[in-house]
C-alpha cells in the first residue's frame, strides 16, 4: 500500500519529497491522473475544478511538473467500457484524488467501481489524497468545516483504522480549532490526526509516518 494522505495537497519540500520516495522517481518521470469528482459537489465546483487543475487555487497538487496528466471522472465511469479506464489506471504512477464533498465522493468511487479496484492497484500506485481524498481512505467518522464523513461503512472505503481531521486552525474554517477536533476525536474508537495544511500522513506496509512542516497533533481513543 502506498498512501500520501494530505490536508492541501504537495504544500511544502518534505511532503513533495515524501511523494518522490513513494513512486521512485522524480515526479517529472511521473504519470498522474486526477479525479475530480468531490469538488462538483460543492457549490461553484466546476470553477473550482478548473483552478486546481491550472494551478491557480490552492499549494501544488496537478501542477506539480508531472510527465503527464489526466482525469478520471467517477461519474462518467459506469457508461463506459471498462477496460478503457481500467487500463489507463494500470499504467499510472500517482492518483491524484481531489477535496470537496466527502460522501459524495465516496458513493462516487463505489459505484463507478474504482473501490473494488484499489486494492489490487496500490501496491505499485501512489494514492495521493487532498482533505476529501484523504479523508474517505479511513474506516471512522470525521470531519471539517460543513464536510462530515459519517461513522458509516457505507460512507467511507476504510483502508486504514484511524481518522483524519484536516485544515486544523485554518481561517476559512473558524470551527476547526484542536479544541474542537479534541472533542470530536473523544467520540471515536481510533486514533485521530488532527493535521494542517502544511502536514500529511505517509501510510505503507511498514507503517504510519507523520510528514510535517507545520502542526498536528494524534488524538489515542
Amino acid at each position: 500500500m502506498k498512501l500520501l494522505l494530505t490536508s492541501a495537497g504537495i504544500s511544502n519540500a518534505s511532503i513533495r519529497n515524501a511523494l518522490i520516495e513513494l513512486l521512485g522517481k522524480p515526479v517529472a518521470e511521473a504519470s498522474a491522473l486526477f479525479v475530480p469528482t468531490a469538488i462538483y459537489g460543492i457549490p461553484n465546483g466546476g470553477d473550482i475544478v478548473r483552478r486546481v487543475i491550472n494551478g491557480t487555487l490552492g499549494d501544488p497538487f496537478c501542477e506539480l511538473g508531472w510527465k503527464s496528466l489526466g482525469l478520471l471522472e467517477l461519474t462518467a465511469l459506469p457508461s463506459i467500457k471498462r477496460k478503457l479506464w481500467v487500463d489507463m489506471l494500470q499504467e499510472t504512477d500517482a492518483l491524484l484524488v481531489g477535496g470537496g464533498d466527502c460522501q459524495y465522493l465516496t458513493y462516487w468511487m463505489q459505484q463507478s467501481g474504482l473501490a473494488e479496484l484499489l486494492p489490487s492497484l496500490l501496491h505499485r500506485m501512489v494514492y495521493v489524497g487532498l482533505s476529501a481524498g484523504s479523508m474517505i481512505m479511513t474506516r471512522f467518522g470525521t470531519s471539517y468545516g460543513h464536510h462530515t464523513l459519517p461513522a458509516d461503512s457505507n460512507k467511507s472505503l476504510g483502508f486504514v483504522d484511524f481518522a483524519i481531521h484536516p485544515h486544523l486552525d485554518h481561517e476559512w474554517f473558524p470551527d476547526n480549532s484542536l479544541a474542537s477536533i479534541e472533542k470530536l476525536a473523544a467520540t471515536i474508537p481510533v486514533p485521530s490526526y488532527a493535521i494542517d495544511d502544511q502536514t500529511a500522513i505517509k501510510v505503507t506496509d511498514v507503517g504510519i509516518e507523520v510528514i510535517t512542516e507545520g502542526h498536528w497533533k494524534l488524538f489515542n481513543p
